[in-house]
């Protein structure tokens, strides 16, 4: 098994330093560069501690030897696209946000912003939450099996206002949804 928890750190902008301090209990840098290279065991105990500090799922951390992944080759900054000086295994969405539940919406019709065949991943949060989502594009569960999608842009008590996307449409109003999915990721084919 091969361990990604320098590229999963790396991608996260952490230092060695950082996520030793991130760590609970703390460690130090050299121990977690020693888990990074293979050089000390990375035992089920390392790694629950490890992924909580990094934000993500334990299995996130290891992967088989004849799984290949996508890799990180360049980056786009101000000056254009630069080769990194290393390439990285690239993260999946589910691997970015760690225990987060997350749903995928599948644009089947253009709408808005939306292109038919986009795939927008959202993470649940606690409808209690809602107040941080506003002026976010949400899906929230309605009665009947059906859902709201748009524009978060109210929230009063239990009730959530969402603007749908497409031109002309009126608010919905849906009152004390079971959750709110909040956009984090849109995937869109070329």
């Amino acid at each position: 098994m091969i361990n990604r928890i320098r590229d999963i750190r790396r991608e996260k902008g952490m230092t060695l330093a950082d996520l030793a301090e991130a760590c609970v209990p703390p460690t130090t840098p050299q121990t977690i560069g020693r888990l990074e290279t293979g050089m000390r065991n990375l035992s089920i105990k390392w790694m629950d501690r490890i992924a909580a500090a990094l934000g993500v799922d334990p299995e996130t951390l290891v992967r088989s030897e004849a799984t290949a992944r996508a890799q990180v080759v360049a980056a786009l900054g101000d000056a254009g696209p630069e080769a990194l000086a290393n390439a990285r295994d690239a993260l999946l969405p589910t691997e970015l946000g760690g225990g987060d539940i997350r749903v995928v919406l599948a644009i089947e019709a253009s709408a808005g912003e939306y292109r038919a065949g986009d795939h927008l991943w959202l993470r649940q949060i606690d409808p209690a939450e809602a107040g941080q989502a506003i002026n976010r594009d949400v899906l929230v569960p309605r009665k009947g099996g059906r859902f709201a999608f748009g524009r978060l842009i109210d929230r009063q008590g239990n009730r959530v206002g969402v603007l749908p996307v497409g031109a002309g449409q009126k608010q919905q109003v849906v009152e004390d949804p079971a959750w709110i999915a909040v956009a984090e990721m849109l995937v869109r084919p070329l």
